[in-house]
């Protein structure tokens, strides 16, 4: 029998699923209570699948990614056409902490560690169609971008992949966002909560990287900001702009070229 990293899981009845949604609950230290998952495993019969991590920005939970952004349904359209290999998506909540986490460190939480850590383990604890030799990934969006980016950078030894859309680049862009005070997100700051820095720090480890923007997004300016800066230190990135703001229908769409990009890895 395998011993659980959790004292406590909860992982939703088959019976009642839909579309290959799957939710899981676990209880972990880096939340000090429980944290939510939910996964998407596609069609079929699979092993050693790899697993996409989705971050969602702020006001949003674990349910939003699915039932806003539409990500297992493009992921599943995509496999069928067989644009893609299988994958399974893990869609965290942030932790739920104010408006967004951040996906740092703060209030005697830790953010990063849940989602660096914690959700991969509990996806292989659940879910038979990955194994430890699954790949990882991780991606998301606005805040979920800014997680993605940092975690993906400092973890580059366990991701195979990381993306953002829409993201923030650095902390203070929080406050563009949440009613608390950005205070809050520095208790514990550490230079590399801003990605370029946690990017240039692991750089000789960094995973391939990729990042996009929608050209009136209120973010373009920080994303062009920080694919000059990753182009001036000569790291290697893939950065694109199209049409579209900081909303749903750009990230519905632009959720395909994260998958082909991860794909292609």
């Amino acid at each position: 029998m395998v011993t659980s990293k959790f004292r406590t899981t909860e992982i939703s009845n088959p019976k009642f699923e839909m579309d290959g949604l799957r939710f899981i609950t676990v209880k972990t230290d880096n939340l000090q209570g429980r944290g939510d998952i939910c996964v998407f495993v596609p069609k079929g019969e699979h092993k050693d699948l790899p697993i996409v991590t989705l971050l969602h920005g702020v006001y949003g939970s674990a349910w939003i990614w699915a039932f806003m952004g539409a990500a297992h349904i493009t992921t599943q359209r995509l496999i069928d056409e067989k644009v893609i290999q299988p994958c399974i998506l893990a869609m965290p909540s942030d932790g739920l902490w104010g408006d967004g986490s951040a996906y740092n460190q703060h209030h005697d939480y830790n953010f990063e560690k849940w989602i660096a850590e914690d959700v991969p383990q509990a996806v292989l604890e659940n879910i038979p169609q990955a194994s430890a030799s699954s790949k990882l990934f991780i991606s998301g969006l606005s805040m979920g971008g800014f997680g993605a980016l940092r975690i993906g950078a400092k973890y580059g030894h366990q991701y195979s992949g990381v993306t953002g859309h829409s993201s923030i680049t650095e902390i203070d862009q929080m406050k563009l966002f949440v009613e608390e005070d950005i205070s809050n997100y520095k208790q514990a700051y550490r230079i590399d909560e801003d990605v370029f820095t946690a990017v240039l720090d692991n750089k000789e480890h960094l995973p391939p990287f990729r990042f996009d923007c929608g050209s009136s997004d209120e973010l373009i300016s920080y994303n062009r900001q920080l694919h000059k800066d990753l182009t001036v230190n000569n790291i290697p990135h893939e950065y694109e702009e199209f049409e579209g703001g900081h909303q749903w229908e750009y990230w519905q769409e632009h959720l395909e070229d994260t998958l082909k990009f991860f794909d292609r890895l």
